[in-house]
């Protein structure tokens, strides 16, 4: 019975519909946190994503990938659903983070909240054991991958955006370095039923960019 009612909660999200094609996507009818793309190669970009309001769950013990995203998504669903003091419905966001460090423990949970409450969210009901974050501005290197994000892939394609930074430095193409080595972000845009044209992507804050207009410090 808990694994139908998860599998109800992440099928809201399906309401995201991406059209990929080449390096462009198109998100319709969802709100998402605001960005410019500064830097756009081949197989990553670097985003500067605005100041923005988020709220995470931290899940504990830390398991798997793919269940503490879902435990992490059902305190969250709870919570735009009137689970906060004023008992407000917030609307669905995307997209839905899963941060963790490399060495796989600690995994947080976030959902963008909506424009409507950026500048004050109500405040999450006690027993969901939700907390309000506050993003400044910052730049952050975006690779995307398509298929279900999962425990057997996630790291692969973690890597492959690492290798992607750390490579356009060496040969001088960019000042881009990793501000984290330590903790990595998957973004997911669909539900559990979206079976095709899904979108996912790899997150990693980097800094040494402020002649291309990132913040001097993150």
């Amino acid at each position: 019975m808990e694994k139908k009612i998860i599998m109800c909660l992440l099928h809201c999200l399906s309401i995201v519909m991406c059209c990929l094609c080449g390096n462009l996507v198109t998100v319709h009818a969802i709100e998402t946190p605001k960005y410019t793309v500064i830097r756009s190669e081949s197989d990553f970009q670097i985003r500067l994503y605005s100041e923005s309001t988020w709220m995470s769950a931290l899940v504990l013990p830390p398991t798997s990938f793919d269940n503490s995203t879902k435990t992490g998504f059902h305190r969250l669903y709870e919570y735009i659903h009137g689970g906060n003091l004023n008992s407000s419905k917030l609307a669905f966001t995307a997209p839905v983070l899963t941060s963790m460090p490399s060495s796989g423990d600690d995994y947080v949970v976030r959902m963008y909240v909506s424009a409507r409450f950026q500048g004050k969210p109500p405040l999450p009901n006690q027993e969901l054991k939700l907390q309000v974050e506050k993003w400044k501005a910052q730049c952050i290197a975006v690779r995307t991958f398509s298929g279900f994000a999962a425990d057997d892939n996630i790291y692969k394609e973690i890597e492959a955006l690492i290798n992607s930074v750390n490579r356009r430095r060496e040969d001088g193409r960019s000042s881009g370095t990793i501000q984290d080595k330590g903790s990595y972000t998957i973004a997911q845009y669909n539900g559990s039923s979206h079976n095709t044209g899904r979108l996912n992507e790899v997150w990693i804050n980097v800094s040494g960019l402020t002649s291309e207009g990132c913040p001097p410090s993150q």
